[in-house]
């Protein structure tokens, strides 16, 4: 959605006439070997997220993310669920990585998220699968639960630089992300689209089992916009470079919704574009009772309410955030 008072001019400032890959830039001017050097230590002691597990990742049994040396893989398709400007005519290229570092009670995804399914990968199958996606006419290579395999998923761009890579990585996360990770994507990434699911501690606590979430996503989100700036797009409205923040509306969440849109607004951009979902239902473990029979997640054992959306979509606007995703009703 534009706010209809935005100018033509307000919205060309975020239209790219001519664009390169970061990485193919990268590629020219640096060495990509030191920084894939420096993913690959993140391996031997594992800080690779804010789970900071510390154990080495290329020999022991791996821990929470249930990951080792290699990144598995569920699926890898051109996507036309994602939005508009990323899942254009032809699709996002979307690769699902298995397993997860949050252990968020209402995961929609739970089936490839903690009970991992599909198989391990080396980096040059997956530099293979992004050529694949590329040749089928996807619009990006979009890594989708990359928080727990930065290390790979650097490995796996720098193996498909050679074999002709030319479309725009996208790095699709909860933001449960670790600055160090982060900074060794700077200049691989084009796209960023981090998922800021809560404001307070104890929600992020009790739904996510993190309840260093909100300050872990602020610190993450406001790293991908110093590297990339606000979204923008091609003439066709594709997304070629920048931030896009999804926003999952929960039940009863309102007060956390508004808190988070004003940081973006105020810490962030205004312009800064974003995606309020409201697709929530729910899901894994939200239906669980505890011992004497009662609902453990009671308060978001329901869908999102129009109201809910509603009030989501007026907070941003409140806030004087205008970029917001078309695809979401909002009446207002």
């Amino acid at each position: 959605m534009i706010d209809p008072h935005a100018s033509l001019k307000d919205v060309n400032r975020f239209i790219l006439d001519n664009f390169e890959p970061a990485y193919l830039r990268l590629a020219r001017n640096h060495d990509l070997q030191q920084k894939l050097a420096q993913a690959m230590d993140e391996l031997h002691d594992c800080r690779a997220c804010p789970r900071n597990c510390g154990i080495d990742r290329l020999t022991t049994q791996p821990r929470i993310c249930q990951t080792g040396r290699h990144a598995t893989i569920s699926s890898a398709v051109p996507h036309f669920g994602e939005e508009d400007c990323l899942r254009g005519k032809r699709g996002s290229g979307t690769i699902f990585f298995s397993g997860c570092n949050l252990r968020c009670v209402f995961c929609q995804n739970w089936d490839i998220s903690q009970q991992f399914s599909g198989r391990e990968y080396t980096s040059d199958e997956i530099a293979e699968i992004m050529l694949t996606l590329q040749n089928k006419g996807c619009h990006n290579i979009n890594f989708v639960t990359p928080e727990h395999v930065v290390p790979q998923v650097i490995e796996a761009i720098v193996a498909a630089i050679p074999l002709g890579l030319q479309v725009p990585i996208v790095y699709n996360t909860s933001a449960y992300d670790s600055l160090s990770s982060l900074q060794l994507l700077d200049g691989l990434v084009d796209i960023y689209m981090p998922d800021f699911k809560f404001w307070n501690r104890d929600s992020a606590k009790r739904l996510l089992k993190a309840k260093d979430y909100p300050e872990r996503a602020r610190a993450a989100i406001s790293e991908m916009y110093r590297q990339v700036g606000a979204l923008k797009l091609n003439r066709d409205g594709i997304a070629l470079r920048g931030l896009l923040v999804r926003h999952l509306v929960m039940p009863g969440g309102e007060s956390e919704t508004k808190e988070i849109m004003h940081w973006l607004a105020e810490e962030v951009s205004p312009d800064t574009y974003v995606n309020i979902m409201g697709q929530y239902h729910p899901a894994f473990l939200v239906g669980s009772r505890n011992r004497k029979n009662q609902p453990q997640y009671g308060a978001i054992a329901r869908q999102t309410s129009t109201e809910e959306m509603l009030a989501a979509h007026h907070s941003a606007l409140s806030a004087g955030l205008w970029r917001i995703d078309r695809r979401q009703p909002a009446a207002l």
